[in-house]
């Protein structure tokens, strides 16, 4: 703009000038030679100034149009990345309640084999007990002789004497609840979110019975009712103590998962990552290093697919 003002200002100088010389008054006898001259030249130079006046219209109005053109691209490719950028924020809030989802309904499917195998052990158990109580039915009494005809008080001859007053009772009975129940009723009140009662369940059997499997089955739930009650730092210090004390427990893999997520949920996410790589490498064919690997590339992490070797 400075430029075409500036030509604007030259063109009505020499305008001015052409004027002056054009309606000065010349004496009569003669025009000078170079009065001639300097009005050629002024005439020349008003041409060339009406060209180059033109030439820079002509540039500025093609420059106006380029910063217009170069405008509106880029207010198309602003506009064009929020709208990337929207959609891919959709697809990860998606992806990632479809993986939210994926893990409660394989956790409750695990629950639920978990509760029908409890069920079966406690039904096997029953077939035992009646068994056992059919063969002490079909037995002879202890002491009895073959061919002796039980006493008429109903007792058989040569029986032991029954203990006097001073002889000592039977041994008390246990006092650890029993297993099965109480580990089916822990798993029961884990799926109606009674947490509080599953809680107490779970810790009695770990108490109790710390070399059964089902302690180290306990000690996931505990894991499962921190994270469930968001209480991440808890649920990934139980998820510890499966890894550590009931690896070979069918929950382990589970377990490395969850604290793998929680680890997440704690902002801890080196931590997190290097648990759910872990999981890919000690059991890479089971459904928690599939749902560990979904995680992995959500978060942009790289994961070896064909790594089937385990850690020791």
């Amino acid at each position: 703009m400075s430029n075409a003002r500036t030509t604007r200002n030259c063109f009505l100088a020499a305008t001015l000038v052409v004027a002056v010389l054009t309606f000065a008054p010349v004496r009569a006898h003669a025009a000078s030679k170079e009065i001639v001259e300097l009005q050629t030249q002024v005439q020349q130079l008003l041409d060339m100034m009406q060209r180059l006046q033109s030439t820079v219209d002509t540039r500025f109005g093609v420059l106006q149009h380029l910063v217009e053109q170069t405008s509106d691209n880029a207010n198309r490719m602003s506009s064009a990345v929020d709208a990337l950028q929207q959609k891919i924020a959709t697809q990860n809030e998606a992806m990632s309640g479809k993986i939210d989802t994926s893990t409660g309904q394989m956790q409750s499917v695990n629950d639920s084999i978990d509760e029908l195998k409890s069920r079966l052990d406690k039904l096997q158990h029953s077939v035992q007990d009646l068994q056992g109580q059919l063969q002490n039915l079909q037995a002879p009494p202890a002491g009895a002789q073959p061919g002796t005809s039980p006493a008429p008080g109903g007792g058989a001859q040569g029986a032991a004497p029954a203990p006097g007053p001073g002889a000592a009772g039977p041994a008390p009975a246990n006092q650890a609840p029993p297993l099965q129940d109480t580990f089916q009723g822990g798993v029961r009140d884990f799926n109606g979110a009674r947490y509080s009662v599953a809680q107490g369940e779970f810790q009695d059997v770990i108490q109790y019975y710390p070399q059964d499997d089902m302690a180290g089955t306990s000690q996931f739930y505990l894991g499962e009712i921190a994270y469930r009650t968001q209480n991440y730092s808890d649920a990934v210090k139980a998820y510890n103590t499966v890894l550590e004390s009931y690896s070979t427990n069918s929950k382990a893999p589970a377990a490395q998962l969850h604290k793998g997520l929680a680890l997440l949920r704690l902002n801890k996410k080196p931590a997190g990552i290097q648990e759910l790589r872990s999981l890919v490498q000690r059991h890479p064919q089971t459904p928690e290093a599939a749902q560990a690997r979904s995680k992995l590339n959500e978060l942009g992490v790289r994961v070896n697919a064909s790594a089937t070797s385990a850690r020791p």
